[in-house]
């Protein structure tokens, strides 16, 4: 198959500015993205706390128990 100089010129860049598009999509940060994972770390967070406010609570609970029964 035999391409004009011309053809191939203007094939070669509409591929050019595709790439170009596509790349640029892939570079963009989508905030409903970053919004989701500071959420996630924020619950995960919260769920650290609750987990060792408690484990502390229950250990002031267990030293109270003891003290008062000797």
């Amino acid at each position: 198959m035999c391409m004009s100089g011309e053809n191939l010129a203007t094939n070669l860049e509409i591929e050019h500015k595709e790439n170009n598009l596509n790349s640029g999509i892939s570079n963009r940060v989508n905030i409903n993205n970053l919004m989701t994972k500071v959420r996630e770390q924020e619950k995960k967070e919260r769920k650290e706390n609750i987990i060792f406010l408690s484990l502390i609570g229950s250990v002031v609970l267990v030293t109270g128990i003891i003290a008062s029964l000797g």
